[in-house]
Order: structure tokens, then sequence, then C-alpha cells
């Protein structure tokens, strides 16, 4: 029995151990826009939330996502900002389409989505 209780108090200990303790943050916020370079009419809005201790430390990762294009409702990527809406021409149609695949193709898009507040494709 002694040996029984040696383990579970070994086990307690060590889960004190592991336990983190929570930490302070501020809640983050920042909205920005891509934008087609040659009509800059054609906009995409992208947020970013995160959370940054005092020391400016980021403490909660990226949220990034886009606002949907009539409703502004939160959309995964920026091809969802075009469903359940379309243009009524082929040619802005195109320009749509040109915009969401160059965000598709930027590198490192979270980290524009989090520091930038206006970008020209």
């Amino acid at each position: 029995m002694k040996n029984i209780g040696a383990s579970v108090s070994a086990v307690l200990t060590h889960e004190k151990k592991e336990k983190v303790e929570e930490e302070e943050y501020h809640q983050m916020e920042n909205e920005m826009i891509f934008f087609l370079s040659e009509a800059p009419e054609y906009q995409i809005s992208a947020v970013a939330e995160w959370g940054e201790n005092a020391r400016g430390d980021v403490v909660v990762g990226a949220d990034t996502y886009f606002r949907h294009i009539l409703t502004g409702q939160r959309c995964e990527s920026a091809w969802g900002c075009l469903v359940g809406w379309s243009e009524p021409d082929e040619h802005a149609t195109e320009k749509w389409e040109t915009l969401c695949r160059r965000i598709e193709d930027l590198p490192n898009l979270e980290e524009i989505i989090c520091d930038e507040k206006r970008v020209g494709l």
C-alpha cells in the first residue's frame, strides 16, 4: 500500500509542474484591404485578430479571415467573398477572379493581413 500512495503522490506533483499560468493579454485587430492595382475599385477586406501581452509578445496566435463583399460575413478564403454574388458582365467577373487568384498566390498571407493596411495586387 505504501508504494501505491507514493506513486499517487508523484503523479500529483508532476501535474502541478506542468500547469501553465494564464497570462493577461490585449486583443489586437488589423483590418486591411487587398485591391487590384490596375482597377482599385475591386477590393476585398481581410481581418487579423490576435493577443499580445504587455511586452508586445504574441500570446494568442493570429486568426485571419476575409469579409464577404456584400454581407460583411466572415469568409475563410478570398474566393468565399464571391459566393452567392455575381457581376452582371464577364469583364467584371474576370477582375474579381484575378484579385482572388493573386491573393491566394501570396506568400506569407497571414503576416500581410496582420501588418498591412492596403495592398495592391
